[in-house]
C-alpha cells in the first residue's frame, strides 16, 4: 500500500485508488502528523502529491515540480526516476513544506531566493519527516497552481477547513468585507480547475501503483525495510 498526503479533499478523491489510500491534511499538521502515524507502518512508501504554490520564475500554472527532496531529506532516487519517466515534462528540484500558507508574491520569491526551493505546500515537509522516521521511501510530485507574481486572496484562505473541504459559506463573508478580492478569487478558481484536471491526467499517467507498487519496480531497500529481522541463529 502507498500512503498519498495531499492538502485538500478534491485531491484526495483524485489521487486515491487501488493500492493507494489518499490522506488530505487540510493545513492541519497535528491532524496530517497523526494520520501518517496511523498508517506508515504497513506502508510500501509514502508520497507527497497534489497541487503547491510556484517559487520559481519560470513555473506556470499546471506545471509539474519533481522533488529531489524536500526540506534537506532526500526522495527515493529509484522511485522519483521512475516518476520523471512517466511525467517527463516535469521540473526537478527542491520542494519546500511549511506550517502555514505562504500566500503574497513577495514571501513566494523570497523564499526561492533563500531556499532555491521551486514550490512550497503544507505537506511535504511532513510527510518526508515521517518517511524518514519509519524508514520507508520517499516520493513528492506535485502541481503547480498559483505560479510566483499570484497574492492567494484572503478570502480563499477565509474558507478552508481543517478536514480538507472549503467552507463556502466563510468565503462569501470574507468577500462581503473584502469585495475587491472577487477577482484574486476568480482566477485562483481558474487555475485551481486546471492544476486539478493536470493532477487528474497525471494520476492516471502514474499508473495504479503511482510507479512504486508496478510490477518488476520496488526501490532498493524496500523489500529489506519491511522485512522481518533473520534469527540470530539462522
Amino acid at each position: 500500500m502507498i500512503i498519498a498526503a495531499v492538502g485538500l479533499e478534491r485531491e484526495r478523491r483524485i489521487v486515491d485508488g487501488p493500492g493507494v489510500e489518499a490522506i488530505a491534511g487540510g493545513g492541519d499538521k497535528a491532524r496530517l502528523e497523526a494520520m501518517l502515524e496511523a498508517r506508515v507502518a504497513s506502508a510500501h512508501g509514502i508520497i507527497s502529491i497534489g497541487i503547491a504554490g510556484g517559487l520559481a520564475p519560470r513555473l506556470r500554472t499546471g506545471d509539474w515540480v519533481l522533488a529531489d527532496g524536500v526540506n534537506g531529506t532526500p526522495t527515493d532516487t529509484e522511485w522519483t526516476s521512475r516518476l520523471a519517466a512517466r511525467l517527463p515534462e516535469a521540473a526537478r528540484g527542491p520542494l519546500l513544506g511549511v506550517d502555514s500558507v505562504v500566500a503574497s508574491s513577495a514571501e513566494k520569491a523570497n523564499l526561492h531566493h533563500t531556499t532555491g526551493a521551486l514550490a512550497v505546500d503544507m505537506e511535504s515537509h511532513i510527510v518526508a519527516e515521517a518517511a524518514e522516521r519509519h524508514r520507508v521511501p520517499l516520493a513528492a510530485i506535485r502541481v503547480v497552481v498559483d505560479p510566483v507574481e499570484r497574492t492567494i486572496p484572503r478570502s480563499a484562505l477565509a474558507g478552508s477547513r481543517a478536514d480538507g473541504t472549503i467552507d463556502p459559506i466563510a468565503v462569501m463573508r470574507s468577500l462581503a468585507r473584502y469585495p475587491r478580492d472577487l477577482i484574486g478569487l476568480i482566477r485562483l478558481s481558474l487555475d485551481t480547475r486546471a492544476a486539478r484536471a493536470t493532477l487528474v491526467r497525471g494520476r492516471d499517467l502514474l499508473g495504479p501503483g503511482l510507479g512504486l507498487l508496478d510490477t518488476h519496480f520496488v526501490p532498493k531497500g524496500a523489500l529489506a525495510l519491511k522485512a522481518d529481522p533473520a534469527p540470530a541463529d539462522a
